[in-house]
């Protein structure tokens, strides 16, 4: 099974808009792309005609691409940014375990 990291699809994510994008124009791209999403959730759930081409898998992947690639031209280590952010809302919200000790206690 292949695995990719957050940092790895980054870097190649750094390298791909290294020139020619900011982040305005990929923005844009990914409210388009959320809103592909909500097409095709309204057409799986009954809500619109099924136009036969529908595919959440590919249209959620494409909002992790442009949410990555935003973040990685502006120099936001996602990993950190998760954990930090997982560590915040667990106090804050009272759940255990957290993101690390849940990732910790899989690796026992």
């Amino acid at each position: 099974m292949k695995q990719l990291t957050f940092h790895e699809l980054q870097s190649y994510l750094a390298l791909k808009y290294k020139e020619g994008r900011n982040s305005s124009a990929l923005f844009m791209k990914l409210v388009e792309e959320i809103g592909e999403v909500a097409e095709v959730l309204n057409q799986l759930e009954g809500r619109k005609a099924n136009s036969g081409n529908t595919s959440l898998e590919k249209e959620l992947v494409d909002v992790i691409h442009y949410v990555v690639a935003i973040a990685s031209i502006n120099d936001i280590d996602l990993t950190e940014a998760i954990f930090n952010k997982d560590t915040q809302a667990a106090m804050k919200y009272n759940q255990s375990p957290n993101l690390e000790e849940f990732i910790l206690a899989q690796h026992r």
